[in-house]
């Protein structure tokens, strides 16, 4: 039976930059995963360039049951290290809108970078390679695999979460931990687009394809959430940055609230376009807003819309403001894992340790990146806690390791 210091399951962002690491460090690393493709994630990842990382990362943009865990992994691996490793490999970057980091080129890049580091670590990996089983011993574990039973000090659990099926998601991770004694916070979809009843919906499926930027809400207190961000209109709901990160924060039941026009006083602009203006209302609220958007709002207020400015109820008007700018509506559900870029919930961090990604219950068993109840935003975020939870736990391994020896 052949015997590795760690075996890393899951050859994803955080297996492979783990395993890569761990080997460095000199640690002997088997790597699996039961895909035929290594990192399919990252490959599809940014529109084909990879989002990898945020410059302004902080344990603020990361939901968790356990909202701290994440700080201490965060600040000893940062974005400005793994830029530092991608100077290494000389891969061109750039940065758009809020701190997001993308490659220059192709997410083949980083892959390519996360198999060279493998290499240069010694890893062995062997792909495709199923886990049937785990077993601990006592003092190691054993894993039977498709391709024979193996032995580790250590296993690394970097098995992902539920999103996206197609490319081989699955709740491995989820049953392992179990396994093992631990809890695991409810999966969900989150960063997944918004689904509305068919009913409700049907006089806003002429604005598919529409974007623009809103201002847009959830909940209370310290479970609410808000961002400004492109919403985009689909044929069975919402979709779009504002809507991808709200639906991380959104709970079954509970109502959004929608600024349509959030650098904009439309009451304002509206009573003084009626103190001015020989236009209709259409025309004028067409001005201030996209004119489709404009249109479908108007068709459910009986003639208004055909109405000069002047001829306008003072109420009539400000209540018309007030839906756009303060529009409440309740989704039905999500379009699910099949659209979700990541799964909400995971491993409760309660039972793992901050420092390491070390298992409280099970000496040895370790679980990093998304398979962890650690869900980032929009933006690259997730990336980042892939890498810096990996690189948490490769050092934690080589450290065990190096005494041990």
């Amino acid at each position: 039976m052949a015997s590795f210091d760690a075996v890393v399951i899951g050859a994803g962002a955080a297996g492979l930059f783990c395993a890569g690491m761990a080997g460095q460090l000199g640690s002997r690393v088997l790597l699996i995963d039961h895909g035929a493709k290594v990192a399919e994630k990252i490959r599809i990842s940014g529109g084909g360039r990879c989002n990898f990382t945020n410059r302004e990362v902080g344990h603020s943009n990361f939901l968790s049951a356990n909202p701290h865990f994440c700080r201490s992994a965060l600040a000893r691996y940062t974005p400005q290290d793994f830029l530092a490793l991608m100077a290494r490999h000389q891969i061109a970057w750039h940065e758009k809108h809020k701190g997001q980091l993308f490659c220059d080129h192709s997410a083949q890049d980083i892959i390519t970078m996360l198999l060279a580091e493998c290499a240069k670590g010694q890893v062995e990996r062997r792909q495709p390679c199923g886990v049937q089983a785990v077993r601990h011993t006592g003092s190691a574990f054993e894993l039977d695999t498709d391709r024979g039973t193996v032995s580790a000090a250590k296993v690394v659990v970097a098995t992902g979460g539920l999103s996206i099926p197609k490319i081989g998601a699955s709740d491995f991770g989820y049953r392992l931990a179990r396994q093992f004694g631990h809890r695991v916070i409810e999966p969900r979809p989150a960063l997944v687009p918004l689904t509305f009843a068919s009913a409700d919906w049907e006089p806003l499926v002429p604005l598919a394809g529409l974007s623009l930027p809103v201002h847009v809400r959830t909940g209370a207190g310290k479970a609410a959430g808000q961002f400004l961000e492109d919403l985009l209109f689909t044929h069975r709901g919402l979709s779009g940055p504002a809507v991808l990160q709200i639906s991380s924060y959104w709970q079954p039941g509970t109502a959004l609230q929608i600024n349509l026009a959030p650098d904009t006083d439309l009451e304002e602009s509206l009573r003084q376009a009626k103190a001015s203006s020989r236009r209709q209302l259409a025309n004028e609220l067409g001005s201030l807003l996209p004119a489709r958007l404009a249109q479908a709002w108007l068709s459910t207020r009986v003639g208004m819309a055909d109405k000069p400015m002047a001829d306008q109820r003072d109420k009539d008007l400000q209540q018309l403001a007030t839906s756009l700018q303060s529009w409440q509506l309740t989704p039905n559900g999500t379009e699910g894992y099949a659209k979700a870029e990541v799964t909400a919930g995971g491993i409760d961090t309660r039972e793992l340790s901050s420092q390491t990604m070390e298992s409280q219950r099970t000496p040895g068993l370790y679980f990093i990146g998304e398979v962890v109840d650690v869900t980032g935003w929009l933006g690259g975020y997730n990336f980042q806690w892939a890498w810096a939870s990996a690189a948490a736990c490769a050092r934690a391994m080589s450290q065990a390791t190096s005494m041990s020896q």
